[in-house]
């Protein structure tokens, strides 16, 4: 096992260690997986000392819910672990519910036989949350997230879904809290503004921000991740390899980013940042998890895995001692703004 270090969330009282596992890869995305390599990667997770699991309705469907539950309930790893999970949607039979169309398209392999609606509601949020209460198995969840609130997801109809968690979905959170059945409390995003926005009308503790802080993305920078900061909002990191391109470099055979083409200057600026890599001797997903871990906003990185070789992958880059030298010659050729944190010295 390896030691990862403990950060608390916001003003609750959850901690979670500095690497989380996310269960998208682990829910049909772009390739089927039996349960069996489910919970071995899960139990391979453990044994590495992550204690965070983040799941969410719409992944697989409903299947990573169901999945993580049972895991972590026939290995006798519930106490010992903090999980996440997401409202928003709801899930319904998918014989008689309409496909949604969305931003990303995701098709997901052998799902459960539900599809997703949309209902920030005081409703739709109780509702969510009792559902994914029984497909984990669990009586308590430890990190209640909203799911895809913003303008990146719902676009022109990003208004209509604000009106609903202003309206009472806040509420509904609320009570979750209070009661004692969620810890705590945040946002589920692939944006930073719509944090900052909520953070403003609601106390929410944190939010799983995905790919908007990278070695590609600086924009919190320019002070979103300073407010949150001074509200005490803890970001959960998601999506730091931006989607692929930050984990296998320009060479890979597959690489995407942000889930689609790699855009011309995206691959020069990679290509720049894996020149400098060589230089140092480091490997470039190392850089890219450290980077995003030495925010003092950032409590954890949540980073997806569909197999016990990508879970070591991970733990042992996060672990990789990076010299001082090589974030001062990322700066210098004027990859890194000026003002991003860096990693202490090891």
């Amino acid at each position: 096992m390896t030691d990862l270090e403990l950060r608390t969330l916001g003003k609750s009282k959850v901690k979670v260690t500095s690497l989380g596992l996310g269960t998208v890869p682990l829910s049909g995305f772009n390739t089927d997986v039996s349960y069996h390599e489910f919970e071995a990667t899960i139990l391979a997770g453990y044994s590495a000392g992550i204690r965070y699991f983040d799941c969410a309705p719409m992944y697989g469907f409903g299947k990573s819910e169901h999945y993580l539950g049972h895991a972590l309930r026939t290995n006798g790893l519930r106490q010992n672990v903090v999980v996440s999970t997401k409202v928003g949607r709801v899930l319904k039979p998918a014989s008689r519910t309409k496909k949604l169309e969305t931003v990303y398209g995701i098709e997901w392999i052998d799902p459960l036989p539900f599809l997703d609606t949309y209902d920030y509601t005081y409703d739709g949020v109780m509702r969510s949350f009792e559902d994914s209460q029984q497909r984990l198995g669990l009586d308590h969840i430890d990190i209640l997230l909203v799911h895809d609130v913003g303008r990146a997801w719902h676009g022109d109809q990003s208004e209509f879904y604000w009106d609903q968690l202003r309206a009472s979905g806040y509420k509904a959170l609320d009570e979750l809290r209070s009661s004692g059945a969620v810890s705590a409390i945040g946002l589920g995003v692939n944006e930073t503004d719509s944090v900052v926005g909520v953070a403003r009308e609601f106390p929410i503790d944190c939010s799983l921000i995905a790919g908007r802080y990278t070695l590609l993305n600086h924009a919190p920078l320019e002070g979103d991740f300073d407010e949150l900061l001074e509200r005490n909002v803890s970001v959960i990191a998601g999506g730091i390899f931006n989607s692929g391109i930050l984990a296998t470099g320009v060479g890979g055979a597959k690489a995407t980013y942000d889930y689609g083409k790699v855009p011309a200057e995206i691959v020069e600026k990679v290509r720049a940042i894996e020149s400098v890599c060589t230089e140092y001797s480091v490997s470039l997903p190392a850089a890219a998890m450290q980077f995003v871990y030495a925010h003092p906003a950032v409590a954890t990185l949540v980073m997806g895995a569909k197999s016990a070789v990508e879970v070591d992958q991970n733990v042992k880059a996060i672990n990789e001692n990076i010299p001082s030298a090589f974030w001062d010659a990322l700066k210098q050729a004027k990859l890194l703004p000026p003002n991003a944190p860096l990693p202490a010295a090891g």
